[in-house]
C-alpha cells in the first residue's frame, strides 16, 4: 500500500485529532526508521521520548516475547513478579516508598493529584486541595491534567474544566508564595518544560519549592513524564536538583515503547491510597512491567547514564558548532535538547528536515525538540549532525 492510499483510509476511518507529517512508518532499527516506502530516517523524537532504548532492542524484544508465552495480562485482583520488579527498582533507585502503576503521563498524573488531596484530606479535613503548577507547563490532556497545565490555549471547548489549580511563574518563588495560600495542598514542576519548549527550572527557585512545601506541609509532585528514565543523564532529573519529593510520576520512556506510567510515592505518603481509592484495569500489567524491567535493566546503569551525558554534549556542540544564523541557543539537560530558532522559520526547517531525513519535534512556539533514543550511537548523531549543516 502506497503513502497515499494509507492516509486515504486513515481519513475515512480515524478521528482528525492530530497534525501528522506525511510520512507513514514501517519499521525501525537502533535510531533508525524507515517508512512504508522504503525511505530511511535518523530519528531524534524516539516516539516522543518514549522508544528510549532504541527499536527492535533485543532484550526489550525477547523480554516482552517471553511474558507475552507466559502471562500477557491479569487484573490487579492479583499479584505478578514483572510489576513487584519494576516496583522495586523504582523505590531502591529513588529512595521513596511505594508505586502506583497507571498506563499514562496524564493517568500518573492524575493519581498524584488525588494522592496529594487525599492525603490533605485525611490530615486537615475539607477545604485543602489546592495544586500549584507553573505557567507554561504541560500536565496531560484529560480534563484534570488540562486544568493542571499553566497555558491559555489548553483551557477552551471542554468546560467545565476540573477546579482547584493555580499557576505560579517559572522562577518566582515569591508568586509561588502567594499562591500557597490556606486552600493548597501540593505544588506540581516539570524541572524542564518539555511541551513548553525545552525549559530547565532553576535550581535555587526549586529548592525553595521544596522548602515552601516543607514548611507548609504540601506535598511536592515533581512530573518526570518526559525528563525521567534516564533521559537527562540520571534516572530521574530531580536527582540532578539536590531535592526529595514526595511524588514523582513517570511514564514515556518507562515502557521503551509499550504503554506504562508510575506514581512513585515518598514513605510519608505511600499508603494515602488504600484498596477503592484508586485503580486502572491495566495497571501493572505482566508484560508492560516486563517490558519495563528490561528498559531498567538498561537505562539503570551509572556508565549508561554517564554516556547519555556525554551523548548529549556531543550533540550540543555538534548543533552550535554549525554556526548557523538561524539558530539562536540550545538548551537542556542529558538527551533532551531544545534549539531555539525564530518561530517564523522553524516550520520550514522541520519540514526541510524531514525531507532530508531527519525527523525532529517541536515544543513551545520557537523550539525543535530533540529526544534521540538514549542507545544512539555516535555514528547515527554524526549522520544527523550532517544533514543539519545542509539545512540549518
Amino acid at each position: 500500500m502506497t503513502y497515499q492510499e494509507l492516509k486515504a483510509r486513515e481519513q475515512q476511518y480515524v478521528m482528525n485529532t492530530y497534525g501528522r507529517f506525511a510520512i507513514a512508518l514501517s519499521h525501525g532499527e537502533a535510531s533508525k526508521l524507515w517508512d512504508i516506502e522504503g525511505k530511511r530516517y535518523i530519528d531524534l523524537s524516539s516516539g516522543i521520548g518514549v522508544c528510549s532504548v532504541g527499536y527492535n532492542n533485543k532484550k526489550l524484544v525477547d523480554a516482552i516475547a517471553e511474558q507475552t508465552q507466559k502471562l500477557m495480562h491479569t487484573s490487579n485482583l492479583f499479584t505478578t513478579a514483572p510489576m513487584v520488579q519494576t516496583a522495586k527498582t523504582l523505590v531502591e533507585a529513588t529512595g521513596m516508598g511505594k508505586v502506583f502503576f497507571a498506563n499514562s503521563g496524564a493517568e500518573s498524573n492524575e493519581g498524584a493529584i488525588k494522592l496529594a488531596r487525599k492525603y490533605s484530606y485525611d490530615k486537615y479535613g475539607k477545604g485543602r486541595s489546592k495544586i500549584i503548577t507553573l505557567k507554561n507547563s504541560f500536565h496531560g490532556r484529560t480534563i484534570t491534567t488540562i486544568s493542571a497545565t499553566g497555558q491559555d490555549k489548553f483551557h477552551d471547548y471542554f468546560f467545565p474544566f476540573t477546579e482547584g489549580f493555580d499557576f505560579a511563574e517559572p522562577g518566582d518563588i515569591n508568586d509561588m508564595k502567594a499562591k500557597a495560600d490556606a486552600a493548597a495542598c501540593g505544588i506540581m514542576i516539570e524541572l524542564i518544560q518539555g511541551e513548553g519548549g525545552v525549559l530547565p527550572m532553576d535550581q535555587t527557585f526549586v529548592k525553595e519549592a521544596e522548602t515552601l512545601c516543607r514548611e507548609k506541609d504540601l506535598l511536592l509532585i515533581i512530573d518526570e513524564v518526559q525528563t525521567g528514565i534516564g533521559r537527562t543523564g540520571s534516572l530521574f532529573c530531580f536527582q540532578q536538583y539536590g531535592i526529595q519529593p514526595d511524588i514523582v510520576t513517570t511514564a514515556k520512556g518507562l515502557g521503551g515503547g509499550l504503554p506504562i506510567g508510575a506514581v512513585i510515592a515518598a514513605k510519608s505518603c505511600c499508603d494515602i491510597l488504600g484498596p477503592g481509592t484508586h485503580a486502572t484495569t491495566f495497571g501493572g500489567t505482566p508484560t508492560v512491567c516486563a517490558a519495563a524491567n528490561a528498559v531498567l535493566d538498561i537505562v539503570n546503569q551509572p556508565e549508561f547514564l554517564e554516556e547519555v551525558i556525554h551523548k548529549g554534549e556531543y550533540l550540543t556542540k555538534g548543533i552550535l558548532s554549525l554556526n548557523s544564523d538561524k539558530i539562536e541557543s540550545v538548551r537542556g539537560m542529558g538527551l533532551m535538547i531544545g534549539i531555539f530558532v525564530n518561530p517564523e522559520e522553524r516550520a520550514d526547517l522541520v519540514a526541510a528536515c524531514l525531507e532530508k531525513g531527519l525527523l525532529v519535534l517541536t515544543a513551545g512556539t520557537e523550539t525543535i525538540r530533540l529526544l534521540p533514543p538514549l542507545t544512539i550511537s555516535y555514528e547515527e548523531i554524526d549522520e544527523a549532525l550532517s544533514i543539519m549543516k545542509t539545512i540549518f
